[in-house]
């Protein structure tokens, strides 16, 4: 391996996600030019010697890549640059949501999208809207009273808002994450006491209320806060699992 490759790969940061960071890595060399259209990436050894990451890791990286269309792999050959690496599409594949970092910044993009969303959806909604939306809301409800996750019901819920937008590209936009949106795997549900599991649910139940009768009321504004302080919070929950997490 050049010097130059060994270069390419001196920004990795090891903690907290190693796979997430390589993968960054290289999909900034690709976007960038430095790993050329056709160019043939190093072997996997390689990239674990200038890395310093496990082969694990180099694989999971190099698979995240192939998911997004930015490298190909040939058996017996190794992997290529993509011949058109420009990703047609944004997407957010399960294993981008690997640390509690990333599920944050997942959480700032979707405050910027919904907060936008709520308050067109109190202004448009219609009675077919909020009809939908209660729907959504009742099975979420009862999703949470049976002590799940809801991250399905939860997830319908909020496109459901997308939608009472009459801006079909908010939907289209929250199609392309799909419900890895609402990361259930974080929540760690099974970890609570029967207490706080009863606490968690009720405040996501009120959470969720607040959100849909701002909207189903036509209050622009108070659809706004409700969707930015439901967010907010769900991003100060994750803090605290991280620093719980830090410290064990």
């Amino acid at each position: 391996m050049t010097d130059k490759d060994n270069a390419l790969f001196s920004t990795i940061r090891q903690p907290p996600n190693l796979r997430s960071n390589l993968a960054d890595t290289l999909a900034a060399q690709i976007e960038s030019g430095d790993l050329k259209p056709g160019q043939r990436l190093p072997t996997e050894q390689a990239i674990m010697a200038a890395s310093g990451v496990s082969r694990t890791i180099v694989r999971e990286a190099l698979a995240t890549l192939r998911a997004k269309g930015l490298i190909t792999t040939h058996q017996g050959l190794g992997a290529f640059v993509s011949d058109d690496p420009t990703p047609r599409s944004f997407s957010i594949i399960p294993n981008d949501l690997q640390s509690i970092d990333e599920v944050l910044r997942v959480l700032e993009l979707r405050m910027g999208v919904e907060y936008g969303a709520a308050g067109l959806a109190a202004l448009r909604r219609t009675q077919e809207d909020i009809d939908r939306m209660q729907d959504r809301l009742d099975a979420l409800d009862r999703a949470l009273e049976e002590g799940g996750y809801g991250a399905e019901e939860d997830y319908a819920f909020h496109r459901s808002i997308l939608v009472a937008t009459q801006n079909s590209y908010y939907g289209r936009l929250f199609d392309t994450f799909g419900n890895i949106m609402v990361p259930r795997q974080w929540a760690r549900l099974d970890k609570m006491t029967a207490a706080e599991r009863k606490r968690h649910a009720a405040r996501m139940r009120r959470e969720h209320h607040a959100i849909f009768t701002a909207i189903r009321d036509g209050n622009e504004a108070a659809a706004r806060r409700a969707i930015r302080s439901h967010l907010s919070k769900s991003a100060a929950r994750f803090e605290e699992l991280r620093g719980a997490t830090d410290l064990s």
